[in-house]
């Protein structure tokens, strides 16, 4: 677990609220729900504005999906791994003043991903324009120009998709329509798969430059090709890592919060968004406890946030009916490991893919069935940080998309045999003698990412984003039913991954008004 020295449960010391109360200006109270990266990002941006702020998670240290698990004197990060856009990172402490390479050192990792095909053929995705040639060129000489083509149209979906509107907010659906010409122009509506298909011809290929949207829940043949962005992202910033895992980036973001005056309540569960005129007011806790606030900003589940945390009446767009009637992401089956050996040939980031591609993403998007084949992805910090394992160890997690919870699976009974299934075979390919260096071990299945997480179905990362899931078809980061009531994370806009939670949170600064405005409208 991680061990933040947290402050008490009671009301915490504010510098900010000192000094204000002695202007005369009490600085409004912003209440963040959950502390994944969306939540943590957003506490920091408001106190950077004026804001005296709040944070509430049901867990017992902050993370939310980036939580820490510490067993065996191995470090399992529970995920994010991939830090891609780490500049959006740098932002947030610059906010306060600080130097991120102050608090956390972040890395690049090379090669970003080790594509192994069934066959036992692996592709070594990296940064390198030369070497990404010299790959695409060994697998198919004729594709290279394709490939080429492919990153071109990346950088120009990137240009607009990221750069332009990746931290606006979409709030009127002329908003959408402003920006349809342009989405048409750079063919958004095709798919991931569709648009890799115009550009290269090798089947292989073909998996290699689309399985970067099932980082974000998306299916590759469904998704919007606005997530084909993704490839000149990871070419233009590169893929990180975090010297102590990526609970590193949660600690030093918890450490930014405190010093702004703010604070961070852990084992605090949320039950209810106070809602008085159609305004936020506040929150009511498990325990009965109520926290008056300025703001509301949910971090939780957006699908949750609507159905669990806010009485019916008090919605008219997102009702239990529209919720239930969206498409959600695959879930996750994740086994976390420790082995008493090392394997040094294994790369950072695997992605082991099995004998199927597009039937399995049906059978784990569509059918909701949950097939006896898999392709795993398979993370191996201790490549890059071997303090994650006691000396001559390694550290692994291996993830398994799986469906959501509305899948024929019944994960009481499945889990220990699906983790055994996918022992076997990555001993037969990537880890031999698996099963005798296993030394530590921990597993998450969907009833996780619903239960402790309060995902919707289980979903591992909120709402699959499709092309009418996207931008103002998501729920708004200012919620279209609540004033001051506003939404950061996984679940609105722009969506899944770090670089998109991250932009949600920095949406906030066009969204919510200074602290200084709402003091001064409070005493007008």
């Amino acid at each position: 677990m991680l061990t933040h020295a947290l402050p008490a449960h009671g009301a915490p010391t504010h510098p900010a609220t000192t000094a204000g109360t002695a202007r005369g200006k009490a600085p409004p109270h912003a209440v963040v729900i959950g502390s994944g990266f969306g939540g943590l990002a957003a506490a920091v941006r408001l106190g950077a504005r004026g804001w005296r702020v709040t944070v509430l998670e049901q867990l017992d240290a902050p993370g939310g999906r980036a939580y820490v698990y510490k067993q065996d004197g191995f470090t399992f990060d529970a995920g994010p791994t991939v830090i891609t856009a780490p500049f959006l990172l740098e932002e947030l402490w610059a906010l306060c003043g600080k130097r991120l390479a102050d608090d956390v050192q972040v890395v690049p990792v090379s090669p970003f991903y080790r594509v192994r095909f069934d066959s036992g053929e692996e592709f070594n995705y990296t940064g390198d324009p030369a070497q990404m040639r010299a790959e695409i060129g060994r697998f198919a000489p004729g594709d290279v120009q394709g490939y080429e083509n492919f990153l071109k149209a990346s950088e120009a979906i990137y240009k607009v998709g990221f750069e332009q509107l990746g931290d606006k907010p979409f709030s009127h659906w002329t908003d959408m329509a402003k920006v349809v010409p342009q989405m048409v122009k750079l063919e958004a509506w095709r798919t991931v798969w569709q648009l890799a298909c115009k550009h290269v011809q090798d089947p292989r290929l073909r998996v290699v430059l689309t399985f970067q949207s099932l980082l974000v829940g998306g299916n590759p043949f469904a998704t919007t090709s606005v997530y084909c962005l993704i490839a000149f992202l990871e070419r233009r910033f590169g893929v990180h890592f975090a010297i102590g895992g990526t609970g590193a980036l949660v600690t030093g973001l918890v450490k930014l919060i405190e010093g702004q005056g703010n604070v961070v309540r852990c084992n605090t569960s949320v039950a209810q968004i106070l809602v008085k005129d159609g305004q936020a007011c506040g929150v009511q806790l498990a325990n009965g406890e109520r926290l008056a606030a300025d703001a509301v900003v949910s971090n939780a589940d957006s699908a949750t946030t609507y159905r669990k945390l806010i009485a019916p009446e008090h919605r008219k767009r997102w009702t239990d009916a529209k919720i239930e009637r969206a498409k959600y992401s695959m879930s996750l089956f994740v086994w976390y490991f420790g082995t008493k050996r090392q394997y040094h040939d294994v790369a950072h980031h695997t992605i082991a893919l099995g004998p199927r591609y597009q039937g399995l993403l049906t059978d784990i998007f569509d059918r909701k069935h949950l097939a006896d084949d898999f392709s795993l992805y398979l993370h191996r910090p201790t490549a890059t940080d071997t303090s994650l394992a006691p000396p001559g160890c390694d550290a692994f997690y291996v993830l398994s998309p799986v469906p959501h919870l509305q899948g024929d699976a019944d994960w009481t009974k499945a889990a220990e045999p699906y983790r055994q299934k996918i022992e076997r075979r990555l001993e037969s390919t990537l880890l031999p003698g698996l099963s005798k260096a296993v030394v530590s071990s921990h597993m998450i299945t969907p009833l996780d990412f619903q239960d402790r997480l309060s995902s919707f179905r289980g979903a591992a990362f909120g709402l699959e984003p499709v092309l009418l899931q996207s931008a103002w078809f998501r729920p708004h980061n200012q919620s279209e039913d609540i004033a001051r009531l506003y939404l950061v994370g996984a679940g609105t806009h722009p969506g899944a991954g770090l670089p998109g939670v991250l932009s949600s949170a920095r949406i906030l600064d066009t969204v919510v008004p200074h602290g200084d405005e709402v003091a001064a409208a409070a005493r007008a």
